[in-house]
């Protein structure tokens, strides 16, 4: 029987599991390029079982942010937190930062410091796993190659360093069974199975957009970080991929990802965050970003806020959010002053005077 607290309790609370059990803390993060400084003291949290979509205008510095949860730059200043197991874990966190060390497990939970660790140990230690804006498949590949080869570790592990793998020992078979198999799982998911064969460069630009996912999967990722992946999509296109990334958040993995396409950022995006030039300027459900007056400023690139109430930049707000900002209360005026009597006019004062020549 349920608790009186859980009696009490509102039915549709909403779930903000970045706030309490985020998979990952990024905690002012800052990345110079010389001079150029192309994120600035950024910190958000992605929440586990969350599909997070981080969003902003080109060059907002989103791709750099990937980079450094990535491993592929090294961040200038900040801390980036991978967690597995639930819950914040700060004890944990702090005695790593303290210890100078870059991961450690205890028990089911687990802490890694990302700006610490080399790229190959964030994908295999701290489980994540990302794909590109350009698509980076073999191509001369078949389309169950590229997923064996994200397999790659697990299977030379199996065969001893190649001797198992050419002596077909036991547990090399059992291995490479397993890497089919699941690499015949998400092919199907991807709807890819009758392609099997065929070679990756022979895809369609949607499928290949559709492998690359697959691909990345085939590594056991607790976090998904996604570059673009709805670019190039034709509309039945887009649907299918919103259909695999809710399949995939449902199935225990978070996603994070950069996106231009609203449509689907706003249909599927549990938590989004909006950058501006390297700056957030909004977090939070897609309800109340979609809405916000900066992010839509930023959008359609108005220097301020207040010029939104133009005709022909109202027109596009609604055909890009399909709804106006609330505009806040406006503050009740004040009554006016009684106004003091004017002087009277100087006698003797010309007509030309009046019209700004001398007297």
């Amino acid at each position: 029987m349920a608790s009186v607290a859980e009696m009490d309790a509102p039915a549709t609370a909403p779930a903000r599991r970045w706030e309490h059990d985020p998979i990952l803390s990024v905690e002012h993060l800052t990345m110079r390029f010389g001079g150029l400084v192309a994120i600035n003291n950024l910190s958000f949290d992605v929440g586990r079982g969350d599909i997070t979509a981080l969003i902003g205008p080109n060059g907002a510095g989103k791709t750099t942010v990937f980079n450094c949860v990535t491993g592929f730059y090294k961040p200038t200043e900040g801390r980036i937190v991978m967690r597995h197991g639930h819950g914040r874990q700060d004890a944990l966190a702090s005695e790593i930062t303290r210890g100078g060390l870059r991961w450690k497990k205890d028990g089911g939970q687990g802490i890694f410091l990302l700006e610490r660790m080399p790229d190959h140990e964030i994908s295999s230690k701290a489980k994540v796993a990302r794909t590109f804006q350009n698509i980076r498949l073999f191509g001369g590949m078949t389309v169950l190659e590229n997923l064996l080869v994200a397999q790659h570790n697990r299977l030379v592990v199996a065969s001893s360093f190649s001797f198992g793998g050419i002596l077909g020992l036991p547990n090399y078979r059992r291995a490479e069974r397993s890497a089919v198999e699941k690499a015949v799982y998400w092919l199907e998911r991807t709807q890819l199975i009758d392609r099997a064969d065929d070679p990756a460069a022979d895809l369609p630009y949607g499928a290949q957009r559709r492998l690359e996912i697959a691909r990345a999967m085939c590594t056991d990722p607790e976090l998904l970080c996604l570059d673009e992946p709805a670019a190039g999509l034709n509309p039945r296109e887009s649907a299918e991929l919103n259909e695999l990334l809710k399949f995939i958040r449902d199935n225990g993995t978070s996603v994070l990802l950069i996106e231009h396409d609203m449509g689907v950022v706003m249909e599927i995006s549990d938590h989004i965050v909006v950058l501006d030039y390297g700056v957030k300027i909004a977090d939070g459900d897609a309800a109340s970003v979609k809405t916000d007056p900066k992010v839509i400023a930023a959008y359609l690139g108005v220097e301020e806020e207040e010029d939104i109430d133009v005709p022909e930049v109202l027109e596009d707000v609604v055909e890009t959010v399909g709804e106006l900002p609330a505009k806040p209360a406006k503050p009740a005026r004040k009554p006016r002053a009684a106004a003091a009597p004017k002087p009277a006019k100087r006698a003797g004062r010309s007509a030309g005077a009046k019209k700004g020549g001398k007297a």
